[in-house]
């Protein structure tokens, strides 16, 4: 019977065994020295020039060569609209972007440029995420509030 038991208690430890998880080696930060300038250039732009529609209520279409065909079917007055009227409100008037960091799936051969959104209002915090492809397109674009850190 006691062996029964140490048996037992013997697998139970042995099932129990913490295992290493494996680290996530698809994804890592690339430093903006080591990003093709167009890259840079076409994250940069087109994020400006969506953030810019809320405040002159104009907007330029993204071309075939500037963004992958989901992002130009996505990216229609209506929608813009509807966003830009709420972000004016919590917001106000967009000032600028800020690159904070750029990421590298290497999955995908992706490059997701994180930027932060300065607005006149200081209450919510935005970022930018926009993610361009291999073929220099931006593939995504989207902007998320921040939750407020405690003090």
């Amino acid at each position: 019977m006691k062996r029964i038991i140490w048996v037992c208690v013997v697998l139970l430890l042995i099932s129990c065994k913490s295992k290493n998880a494996a680290a996530d080696k698809t994804i890592s930060i690339v430093k903006p020295e080591e990003v093709e300038l167009i890259k840079k250039n076409r994250a940069q732009d087109l994020g400006k020039r969506l953030l810019e529609t809320c405040n002159t209520s104009r907007f330029k279409a993204f071309s075939s060569t500037e963004a992958t065909e989901k992002v130009r079917q996505n990216a229609n007055k209506e929608k813009i609209a509807a966003v830009c009227k709420k972000i004016n409100q919590r917001n106000g008037r967009f000032l600028g972007i800020n690159l904070i960091e750029i990421t590298y799936n290497k999955l995908t051969d992706e490059h997701v440029f994180h930027y932060n959104i300065n607005y006149e209002k200081k209450y919510f915090k935005r970022e930018l995420y926009v993610t361009v492809n291999a073929e220099n397109k931006v593939s995504a674009i989207s902007t998320k509030e921040v939750a407020p850190t405690p003090m």
